[in-house]
């Protein structure tokens, strides 16, 4: 039977998601606290965590709001399940800049705009 912190991860995630029936819960305690591992399917993961880590950093504030009430430590751990690992930065940028170079024309063309513009934001990533 899942705890109440379980069913209230579950309730907020679930409204969050496009596939509602892949989240799971799974509960650890030491002594650190409570430890809630979180698992999605890999499509959603980004709804979860959301814009620069705003809605994982809500779901967390909600936590320790619940942590005072039950007076316990809550840490919320978001699993990454995909296979397919995410391509490194670099390899990124050595893909991108290799598609740039064949670009025929002299101008700027959209691809180097759209890259430009993707490189900028990760840049603006804190990690």
């Amino acid at each position: 039977m899942a705890t109440i912190d379980q069913q209230f991860v579950e309730y907020i995630v679930k409204t969050l998601v496009n596939n509602p029936d892949k989240v799971a819960v799974e509960r650890k305690i030491d002594e650190k606290g409570v430890l809630l591992s979180l698992t999605v399917d890999p499509e959603d993961v980004g709804r979860v965590i959301g814009k620069r880590g705003v809605t994982a950093q809500a779901i967390r504030v909600l936590l320790r709001a619940l942590g005072t009430k039950q007076d316990a430590r809550y840490n919320l751990k978001i699993v990454n399940t995909d296979e397919t690992e995410a391509p490194r930065h670099e390899e990124m940028v050595e893909e991108t800049t290799e598609e740039v170079a064949e670009s025929q024309d002299g101008e700027t063309s959209e691809l180097a705009e759209k890259t430009r513009a993707e490189l900028a934001d990760l840049d603006d990533l804190d990690i």
